[in-house]
This record gives structure tokens, sequence and C-alpha cells, in this order.
């Protein structure tokens, strides 16, 4: 038998939010603060998928600059009516405090593939917020943020939307506080038979994760709680591989059988540290007495699931190495909170090379010259070439895995002194710690620079040419605080940490913001861990 192996959607890819259109299936998944904002992930058969889209690519549409870690686009929805595709998104400003800053918005397109509009201001209220298409009516869910008394969660409200104007009708109708698992997110709404569905997230997006189900035969409500909630979750199963099990989203096939996606996370160890970030994973869904269930016979998600009756999707092979030689970035390359603009990064400045312009440190959270990729393996080794010539120690290129502002590895190029030279400098909850080995290049124009992952192990290392073998640099460092869990466990007070670890180049400039750094590829390969 043919199967589907989770996770489907591998490295940081949480909270999918899934649209079928024909014989089409799309995912939605988050981007916080990485810009362009919202993936867009297409298949035909649930099993492969490919990245076509980042929807929200204009300023106008999202406003990055500034947010905190792991703030910006929270829990996008993605649905289709009457030829039109909507998007709706949360676009955090600010977490920390009392008060969260949660404005949310609506985007549309009739091409997914092309241009969305302007954004349609909702509300500000919460996050997570949905749209849901009820024979000509539309509606928005969202849960409410109540920071009276450090709530927080104030359950799940739900609001009639004008269909011509996407403007929120001022009538609002609270549907319920969640169930006794708590902190109640993530809401989506279904229609099958007779009933109304408010699928929930619960329990918080660590490892007491967990999707629950409430009916009603009025959308209004009152909503009845499932027989069997929470209907997935791995949190009583610690040794299982998939953990974190929640924020889920369902959808009926061409042929009438149901699925759902949610968001997983892979530890290194029993509860431990997930590097590649919240994943998404997918199960079959069976009915009985008009409720959901998992086919697995349990809330336990399978890590394999028989595949579906639906065509094969055949995705293209792609070469591990980018050379730099086409004129427009590579979809899987995303910037921090900026666009990707000439007056930072270029392809075109220098034929067959990523030009990037010296900006801010990697603790800014306003303008970073930095392009990266999702980590997606346990094991990998990304590598690049690079040619830089800094004038003093405030400039500085190379390879970068990072995680957010206090939290990354970097192999660099920097001046010390009358010498040019290589070193590492790494941050571990905002505290700047240097290896003590440093290499003198001066007499070399290009360095080559490798990242080689396994699991929790990191290792830096650099040659000057393709015949020579790669030398290690420094020593061996802790991959693990690239992750949600340690960048939780190692502040003093609660911190949002919900992305994952990216992997690519960045140049700084701290003196003049003009120092460039070019660099000719850049490779990332990565080994089966299953």
């Amino acid at each position: 038998m043919n199967y589907i192996e989770n996770p489907i959607l591998t490295g940081f890819n949480p909270d999918p939010s899934i649209c079928r259109i024909g014989d089409d299936y799309y995912i939605a998944t988050s981007t916080f603060e990485w810009f362009p904002g919202v993936q867009i992930h297409h298949s035909i058969d649930l099993k492969n998928w490919e990245v076509i889209a980042h929807p929200l690519n204009r300023v106008s549409q999202l406003n990055l600059k500034g947010v905190p870690d792991s703030c910006g686009v929270w829990a996008p929805c993605l649905s289709f009516a009457n030829g039109t595709f909507y998007l709706v998104y949360t676009n955090v400003k600010s977490f920390d405090g009392i008060w969260k800053d949660t404005p949310n918005f609506v985007v549309t397109t009739k091409d997914i593939y092309g241009a969305w509009s302007e954004p349609i201001y909702l509300c500000s209220s919460g996050f997570d917020g949905s749209f849901f298409h009820d024979q000509g009516k539309l509606w928005f869910v969202n849960m409410i943020v109540d920071h009276r008394n450090g709530k927080f969660f104030g359950g799940i409200e739900l609001n009639e939307v004008n269909a011509n104007t996407l403007a929120l009708v001022d009538e609002r109708f609270f549907l319920t506080k969640g169930t006794k698992l708590g902190l109640t997110e993530g809401p989506h709404l279904y229609k099958r038979n007779a009933y109304y569905y408010l699928l929930l997230a619960e329990g918080g997006t660590e490892y007491g994760h967990s999707a629950s189900v409430l009916r009603s035969k009025n959308i209004q409500g009152p909503y009845e709680e499932h027989p069997n909630n929470p209907i997935l979750t791995s949190k009583n199963n610690p040794n299982h591989s998939l953990q974190k099990s929640g924020h889920a989203s369902m959808i009926e096939t061409s042929n009438g059988d149901w699925y759902i996606v949610f968001l997983v996370g892979r530890p290194l160890t029993n509860l431990g540290r997930c590097t590649l970030g919240r994943e998404t994973a997918i199960e079959e869904i069976i009915w009985r007495d008009d409720w959901p269930y998992l086919n697995s016979g349990s809330s336990l998600p399978r890590v394999k699931i028989p595949k579906p009756n639906l065509p094969e999707f055949k995705l293209q092979k792609r070469s591990p190495r980018d050379d730099f030689d086409s004129e427009k970035i590579s979809i899987d390359f995303h910037s921090l909170r900026i666009p990707m603009t000439d007056n930072w990064m270029s392809l075109k400045k220098r034929k067959g090379y990523l030009r990037l312009i010296g900006k801010e440190s990697l603790t800014s959270t306003h303008e970073q010259s930095l392009l990266a990729r999702r980590l997606t393996h346990f094991k990998a080794e990304v590598s690049t070439v690079i040619e830089f010539e800094p004038d003093c120690f405030q400039q500085m290129a190379g390879l970068v895995l990072y995680y957010n502002t206090g939290h990354y590895h970097y192999l660099h190029v920097t001046k010390s002194g009358e010498d040019k030279m290589l070193c590492i400098i790494s941050s571990n909850n905002f505290l700047k710690m240097e290896d003590n080995e440093k290499v003198n290049i001066s007499k070399y124009k290009s360095v080559q620079l490798k990242a080689s992952i396994d699991y929790e192990k990191l290792q830096f290392s650099f040659r000057f040419n393709d015949d020579d073998s790669f030398t290690n640099i420094g020593s061996v460092l802790d991959m693990s605080i690239l992750s949600d869990d340690y960048v939780r466990e190692g502040s003093s007070r609660y911190r949002p940490a919900f992305t994952g670890c990216f992997v690519g180049v960045c140049c700084q400039d701290l003196r003049s913001n003009k120092k460039y750094a070019d660099f000719d590829w850049f490779e990332y390969s990565g080994f089966e861990d299953r």
C-alpha cells in the first residue's frame, strides 16, 4: 500500500489552513516575522506538496518593521468562494505586557499564483481569525484577547461579514469559552449535514497541544462538546515521534473522504527541543453519529497513513545548489521583516552572484541584510562561497543559522586590525559568545563556508577552493538552542517562540550601511532522517 508519511510539510510550517478547489489542494501556513508573508503550498494527492506563492509581498499588505520576534503573521486562513480566494491573517505588533496588539486583515485574489489585493482591516480583538462561507453569507470567527486579571484567552466570538465590503457587521456573538483544556484559539467553522462544527486549538502550542470539536444546529450556538474531546492530541504519549499535535484544519476531498491537517513538532529527545520548528501533518477523518474522529482509532496521529485514491502529484527534482544565475530569487528564500529590494540585495549588480549590502546587526528588528531558507532536515549540510573585503571590525558577512535576534550561530568574515579574519559568533539568550579560534584569510579573495548539522550538533568548516578538503573551525556548537523550546526555557519571562531554524547568508555594515558582500552560490543538502 502507498502511504503518506508525516509530516507532509517539513521545517517551520505551522498553523495549517487547507482549502480545496476542484482537484487542487492548498495549505497556507504562518510566517511570523519572515517576509514575504504566508506560505502557500499546492498538491493534488495530499502527499506531495510544493510552495507556489507568498501572497503578502508588499509593505502596504504587511508592515513588519519593528515587530518583535515570533510576532507578525499568525495563523492565516485560506478559503475560496464564488471564484475568489480569501486570505485572513493577523499581523501581531506586540506581545509583551498586559495588552496585545493584534490587527486582523483580509486580502483577496482571483488567481492564487498572481497578485493579491490591498488589505481590508477587520478588527483587533484577538488573533487566529478565519472566514466561513455559508450559503451566501460570510462569517468571521476568532479568539478574543482578554487582558483583565491576566486571563489572556477570552473565548471565541463570531461576526457576520458584509460580503461586498468585507467589513465586519457590528453585532457579535459569543460562541464558547472552550473546553476544560483551556488556552482556546485557532477556530475554524464547518458545515456538514445539519450541524455546524467548531474546530479549536487548545492546551497551548507546546506539549499539551490538542484539537477539540464542538457542534450546533445554529451557527450562533449553543454548541455542545464532542464526547471524546480532544479528537487530536499527543499529550498523553511522550514517546510518540509526532508531538505538539494541534491547531488543525479539515477538508473534504473530491471523492467525499475527509482529512485533517495540523501542526506537529518532532523533538530531538522525549519532550525535548524541536530544531525544525512546528511542522504540518495529516490524518484521516471518519464520521460516527455526526462527530468527526481520527481513523487511527484514537486521538493520537499516525506517522504513516494510507494514501488517498487521488492522482499522483509528481514534483520536479530541484538542484541543491542555487547558482544565483536567475534575475529572481528562489521562492525558498525569505528576508527578515522587510521586502527584498535593490537597496540591500541584488542579483543584477554582478551577474551570477547574490550581492548583499550591509545593514543592521543580527539583533535588529528593523533592517537586516539577510536571506535564508527553512532548515527541513535533522541532518544537513549548508554551504556558500563569499567574496568580501571589510574595512573594519564593524563590517561582517557570512553564513548564519538563525532562530531569532537572541539565538543564532554565525560563521563570518570580518576585519581585525589589518587582517581579514574568519570568525564565529553565537548568541544564546541574547548573550554573545565568540569562539576563540580565528583564521587569517587575508591573502584569499574568496572562501567557502559550510555548516554541518547532525541533530543537536553543529560544526562549521571552510576551504578556499573545490580541490581542498574542508577544515573545521571552532568547537561543536549546540543546534538545539535554535528551537522554540530552548528559547522559552532560557528566558526569565514567557517569550513568544513559534518559528524554527533558518539557514542563510547575511551582511552587516554597522559603520556606513554600504559595504557589500558577493555570494557565488548557496547549497542546501538534506539527508533522509526517517
